[in-house]
């Protein structure tokens, strides 16, 4: 998956969440700008500088008998 189909991605699921909260109270290509943004900052964090988000996940160590 390249960036632009994650960014695609991440703007489809930020906007399914304005929707269910702000259908009624914004227009639809304000909601579309904020959900691109939303995006754009997932994307950002992805990148993992340190200064958002959780920490890497890092994989569990597996004891051997």
């Amino acid at each position: 998956m390249n960036e632009n189909d994650l960014r695609d991605c991440f703007a489809m699921f930020s906007m399914v969440g304005l929707v269910m909260a702000y259908k009624d109270n914004h227009p639809e290509d304000v909601l579309a700008d904020r959900a691109f943004k939303l995006a754009d900052a997932m994307l950002e964090a992805r990148k993992g500088n340190g200064s958002i988000g959780l920490p890497p996940v890092r994989a569990r160590k597996v004891k051997t008998k």
